[in-house]
């Protein structure tokens, strides 16, 4: 470029070219996103099944990482590190007492991971991925996590949850019960194994002499955690909460969360509370801790 001035011309300075500018720079090879991004491909490229028995029953008794969808959408990436079914089957046994929520929306892919790959995470590098495009709605929402632990309990739960979102069904239906009279302490052992969501109380010796006569073989939750709580004493209760059920001598105490109280041989319905200022996002930062072996 040329600078015209009295009695002279005189070249502009010139800089290098945006193409001269970017002709070399430091390469950064990323091999947890190389390796994540793979591992999505290959979920991506896989057919969805139902979350069945009879698909789980299909799969190698070995480790590996899956997806969930719920209407056909991803909503959850999860690892087992040494059995694929046993921890689909804790996610097939889980949903099966919710509401809101039929089994045949939801479907499942997996992929099964080396040991010697298994120490690299392949689920975190799978949650990375996503979080990169649009995050994993159940991770982080409680989905995954086997025991809230008893202090959730004086908390509401949060908007967004897993359990405000498919609180847990008291009409599930409980079948294999012994029909006849048996000790409340059998009973609640039974019905502890039985329920497809975690039932929480607090022993005592006076439940191994306590006689109940169950009526059916086969009864609903509800119709079972009334029958407890018409035999247990005044100063118990059992309370439904929106993702499980305690039973502890502090009637008539109230929580937060709870939609259903049986004491005194009554049965109470509840409004649950939701905690709107602190919703749970389902955002994917770490899901170690949310999907447990």
């Amino acid at each position: 470029m040329i600078i015209q001035g009295k009695g002279f011309a005189r070249m502009a300075p010139t800089g290098p070219s945006d193409d001269q500018a970017k002709y070399h720079k430091d390469f950064k090879l990323n091999i947890t996103k190389a390796l994540g991004d793979q591992l999505a491909e290959e979920l991506k490229a896989l057919a969805h099944v139902s979350l069945s028995e009879g698909s789980i029953g299909e799969l190698a008794e070995t480790g590996g990482v899956y997806q969930l969808y719920f209407k056909g959408e991803f909503v959850y990436v999860g690892k087992s590190d040494s059995s694929l079914p046993g921890r689909l089957r804790d996610h097939l046994r889980k949903i099966s007492g919710r509401r809101d929520i039929p089994l045949s929306d939801v479907t499942f892919s997996c992929l099964y991971v080396d040991d010697d790959f298994s120490a690299l995470a392949p689920e975190q590098l799978l949650i990375y991925h996503h979080k990169r495009l649009n995050g994993i709605p159940w991770n982080n929402t409680g989905f995954g996590s086997k025991d809230p632990g008893q202090n959730r309990e004086d908390s509401a739960v949060k908007e967004g949850h897993f359990d405000a979102r498919f609180p847990i069904d008291l009409d599930y239906e409980i079948d294999g019960l012994s029909p006849g009279p048996t000790t409340l302490e059998r009973l609640l052992k039974t019905v502890k194994s039985k329920l497809p969501y975690r039932f929480r109380y607090q022993p005592d010796p006076q439940f191994k002499q306590q006689v109940v006569v169950v009526p059916s073989a086969e009864m609903t939750a509800d119709a079972v955690l009334r029958l407890i709580g018409s035999v247990i004493p005044d100063s118990w209760q059992i309370v439904a909460l929106m993702g499980y059920v305690i039973m502890y001598p502090n009637s008539p105490r109230g929580y937060p969360s709870a939609c259903r109280y049986y004491r005194g041989g009554e049965t109470i319905d509840a409004l649950p509370a939701v905690d709107t200022t602190h919703p749970t996002t389902g955002d994917a930062m770490d899901a170690g801790a949310d999907d447990e072996e």
